[in-house]
């Protein structure tokens, strides 16, 4: 059964509008949450005149902006709302090379919100340099928090032979991936129900993960890591991925860092995880310092900054070296 054939006609309904601004040339870049809260108070922005203000920009439209067919298309889908008068998508449709990814609409307030912004950007490069960098056969990859699908769906464009699990535990995430795949036409993909990896079997020559790493109050699904720094979900899962590596496999683990003191209380409690023998790590900031406005959120008063940082492991096996690079004074091992 294809991907489609096992969406349902809402779903599908999104497929088929998906494809259709695809076909009209539409390309949204999709920017923080801080950004385009600015953008929309601007005066010109009250309402939408594009399609990239209805569905890149969140911007309540006129229903007579849309085509007979598009408005008929979000119907069907069940995205519309009313907004003052006017209509709203309750979903954006975000641009990653020749891809395009539905998700939520701005603001992302709701506890199920499927958030796609600068970080999923980021993760694609970690993902894309991995995978042109390491040409080992991948039998079986992994995407942990699958969110939007954007790591299942990057694997399994890139290796067409490889059996690629999306997990998530948020069913709003796992429809939007599968979604997602049916537009990007990949077949390989496998959308399922899991807490991390607990409720799958067998090993992973590649698992990937973008967890949400902020201490955020709402607890919200797409932003709430855990503990007291928001870190605890990125242990638990470098936890569950070591003992799931098949030989040779690698985590690629995209999180941030809340830097305390000129510290990285993340890293501090990371090492010991990987002091096991048969590993190889590297751990590197990809950004010194994101998302500032969340330095005044209780529990943030002794952080100094919040990194984005990414985090390789690899199982090494038979005939597989250290894999040290000398250029590279930020490997760990």
């Amino acid at each position: 059964m294809s991907q489609e054939e096992q969406l349902s006609a809402v779903d599908l309904a999104l497929v088929q509008l998906g494809r259709r601004l695809q076909a009209d040339g539409y390309r949204f870049i999709t920017p923080t949450p801080l950004t385009h809260q600015r953008v929309n108070t601007r005066a010109e922005a009250r309402r939408a005149e594009t399609l990239r203000d209805v569905f890149g920009w969140s911007r309540p439209f006129e229903p007579g902006l849309l085509s007979a067919d598009e408005q008929r298309q979000l119907q069907q889908a069940q995205v519309l709302e009313e907004c003052n008068g006017r209509l709203k998508s309750r979903v954006r449709w975000s641009s990653l090379d020749d891809l395009l990814f539905v998700h939520s609409a701005f603001p992302t307030e709701a506890a199920d919100s499927v958030f796609f912004g600068p970080d999923t950007y980021r993760f694609a490069q970690l993902i894309h340099a991995h995978l042109q960098q390491n040409f080992a056969p991948i039998r079986r990859a992994v995407d942990i928090g699958c969110g939007a699908g954007v790591g299942a769906i990057l694997i399994a464009r890139a290796r067409r032979e490889a059996e690629v699990l999306a997990l998530d535990i948020n069913p709003e995430a796992l429809r939007m991936t599968a979604i997602n795949a049916a537009l990007a036409e990949v077949a390989n993909v496998s959308v399922e129900a899991s807490d991390l990896l607990q409720d799958v079997d067998g090993y992973f020559d590649l698992i990937v993960a973008n967890p949400p790493y902020m201490a955020d109050p709402a607890e919200r699904a797409y932003r709430h890591g855990g503990g007291a720094l928001g870190a605890e979900l990125s242990l638990r899962i470098v936890e569950q991925a070591l003992g799931r590596l098949a030989p040779g496999g690698s985590l690629l683990l995209y999180t941030g860092a809340a830097m305390v003191d000129g510290r990285d209380p993340f890293l501090e409690a990371l090492a010991p995880r990987l002091e096991a023998p048969g590993f190889g790590w590297t751990y590197r900031e990809l950004d010194p310092d994101v998302f500032g406005e969340e330095l005044s959120s209780p529990g943030y008063q002794r952080v100094e900054r919040i990194a984005v940082v990414a985090l390789t492991v690899t199982r090494l096996g038979p005939g597989i070296g250290e894999n040290v690079d000398e250029q590279a004074p930020e490997l760990r091992h």
